[in-house]
């Protein structure tokens, strides 16, 4: 009897944990729906959305999520204003290239995935999981933690502002905070946090945040996973939720990244 019992307190509490997590999924308003097109119609706070847009990529592997998002950025920043942007030649092989015509460059500069990694920050195999010191050890980190990705930022002359949500973080002030960056033009936010405590399958996600609607109190977080989740509108105390979660080293955050003086 006493076994039975515990086995239906295990069950009940299993069912309660699952009703919840359905319960969050469900508050999640994904881009195709009628209500996120209106959110965003009547958005005052979407000046982000557009050069995002423009210049929005999509993850082609489970792990760079963080390159994915800095190369969009980075291309928000400065494709259009700058001529020294790097080219990737991934796209053409070289024994291809013997078809064109003399002297060929057909590769345009900007940044993508693959050539935003730099000397001064998380190396490109770092990232797939080669060893790195962590707290004493040599362990495989793979990705970017909040720290890193700030440091990637930096290292391509970007200012950028790294803000962690630990326990004694203030959820207004960081809703302010998103909101002023998302109604200025020239500056943007990248959120760093749980895809578990959004009911979403996965673990920590890197993505821009596009705009916020200020009568639902929700943030349009663009995911660049699309094979995972949709862009999504996150209510703002789930949001700072996810973000208020453990990573390897430290909770994780956002930043806020513009190209400064």
């Amino acid at each position: 009897m006493m076994r039975q019992g515990m086995l239906a307190t295990l069950l009940a509490v299993q069912s309660c944990l699952l009703l919840s997590l359905e319960a969050r999924a469900a508050d999640l308003v994904e881009w195709q729906s009628a209500d996120s097109l209106n959110r965003l119609a009547r958005s005052s706070h979407k000046t982000d959305f557009f050069p995002l847009s423009n210049h929005f990529i999509s993850q082609d592997n489970a792990i760079f999520c963080g390159p994915v998002s800095s190369a969009i950025v980075l291309n928000a920043l400065r494709l259009g204003k700058r001529d020294d942007l790097p080219k990737d030649r991934a796209s053409i092989a070289k024994a291809e290239m013997a078809w064109l015509w003399e002297g060929a460059d057909p590769f345009y500069g900007k940044y993508t995935p693959n050539n935003v990694f730099t000397d001064r920050a998380k190396s490109r195999l770092e990232v797939l999981g080669k060893p790195i010191p962590i707290k004493g050890e040599s362990k495989s980190d793979f990705g970017f933690q909040l720290h890193q990705l700030a440091e990637l930022l930096r290292s391509h002359g970007l200012e950028v502002a790294l803000r962690v949500v630990d326990d004694g973080a203030d959820a207004s002030m960081i809703r302010r905070e998103l909101v002023g960056n998302l109604t200025t033009e020239g500056d943007y936010v990248l959120v760093n946090y749980s895809r578990k405590a959004l009911g979403q399958p996965g673990g920590g996600h890197i993505s821009p945040v596009g705009a916020y609607d200020e009568a639902s109190d929700s943030f349009l977080v663009m995911d660049v996973n699309p094979n995972r989740a949709p862009w999504v509108w996150v209510a703002a105390d789930d949001l700072v939720a996810a973000m208020r979660t453990f990573d390897t080293v430290e909770n994780r955050g956002y930043v806020l990244v513009s190209e400064g003086n």
